[in-house]
């Protein structure tokens, strides 16, 4: 069951550029770390961190980038990636935590 919060969140994205993947009406995660990236979203959101479209304007932006460079072959694509990419932007962009921070603890 989504909280008001949650429920805000996922139906402002339905029928927008950055709308989830769904099925029958569901959230669809290919695997845990696309929910836990959800979660983290939307707590980050939540509590503050950063507005909400805000991050919606990342994630646009970043599914903006990846179609302009895969102009014909999308069979790459993923719409947690995406969705990735913009958490990082937008926790990078508050303050929460520093691009260099994410890069390094990818690498670990």
């Amino acid at each position: 069951m989504l909280t008001q919060f949650e429920h805000f969140a996922v139906t402002e994205m339905m029928g927008s550029t950055d709308n989830p993947p769904r099925a029958n009406g569901s959230l669809c995660f290919g695997s845990e770390w696309e929910r836990k990236a959800f979660g983290m979203a939307l707590a980050l959101a939540k509590d503050g961190f950063f507005e909400w479209d805000d991050f919606r304007d990342e994630l646009i932006s970043a599914i903006s980038a990846w179609e302009a460079a895969h102009p014909v072959d999308r069979s790459s694509w993923n719409y947690y990636d995406q969705f990735l990419a913009a958490l990082e932007k937008a926790v990078a962009k508050s303050g929460v935590i520093d691009a260099d921070e994410i890069k390094a603890a990818f690498a670990a």
